[in-house]
């Protein structure tokens, strides 16, 4: 039997699914970029209670490790080490981009994905379909200036084009602006290639830096 926590916290959204290994049974998702910490158990609850299970019942966790920005990437990660660690089940990353191209509108051929690394700058990659229809990661991931990503008129999904419609267009129709984990778990489920270590994808310096020597203060 398999029962896959999905759980994303790479972007503004805090989101959770459960996958039986045929398909996704369960899925949570809210919105709220400054309470990823408060939030997470609660939506890992609301979708085990939603099939009436348990945490024991679970057979693996798979994780969004980004790109993203530190705090809000880290409570998703942490959380699912600690889980897999007391359950006894393996943990697995996948590149949070992966799984929002996984959940861009099937008429997509080639196309990007970009979401807001803040400091005026977009995580990006660029995608292409296999021989299944199943998008593929072909470059990247990269953060770059919106103005520097080499979009090649190719669509953009995500929500780095909603914040910067001018140098990366209007996201298309129907494409997702953050990371859904049910699209994550079918990731997980599939497995093909693009299992990650459960470690934070970081691609930016942080805000906090180390502080320097201390002056001499002069009497």
């Amino acid at each position: 039997m398999t029962l896959l926590l999905a759980l994303d916290t790479s972007g503004p959204a805090v989101t959770a699914a459960l996958h039986d290994g045929v398909r996704v049974v369960a899925a949570a998702h809210h919105h709220d970029a400054r309470r990823h910490a408060e939030l997470l158990a609660a939506t890992v609850s609301e979708v085990l209670a939603a099939q009436a299970r348990v945490p024991a019942e679970l057979t693996g966790v798979v994780v969004g490790v980004g790109p993203g920005p530190f705090t809000g990437l880290r409570v998703g990660v942490v959380t699912a080490r600690v889980l897999g660690a007391a359950l006894g089940v393996p943990v697995s990353g996948v590149c949070s981009l992966d799984a929002l191209a996984e959940a861009a509108p099937a008429g997509l051929g080639a196309f990007l994905v970009a979401t807001d690394a803040r400091r005026h700058e977009v995580h990006w990659a660029r995608y292409r379909r296999d021989g299944d229809g199943h998008p593929v990661r072909a470059d990247g991931p990269c953060v770059a200036r919106p103005a520097d990503v080499p979009t090649g008129g190719l669509p953009v999904v995500g929500r780095g084009a909603l914040l910067y419609p001018g140098q990366l267009g209007e996201p298309p129709a129907g494409a997702p602006l953050d990371v859904d984990a049910a699209a994550l778990a079918r990731l997980g489920v599939r497995a093909s290639g693009v299992l990650l270590p459960p470690e934070p994808l970081y691609l930016c310096r942080p805000d906090a830096a180390e502080p320097g020597a201390r002056k001499r203060v002069l009497r």
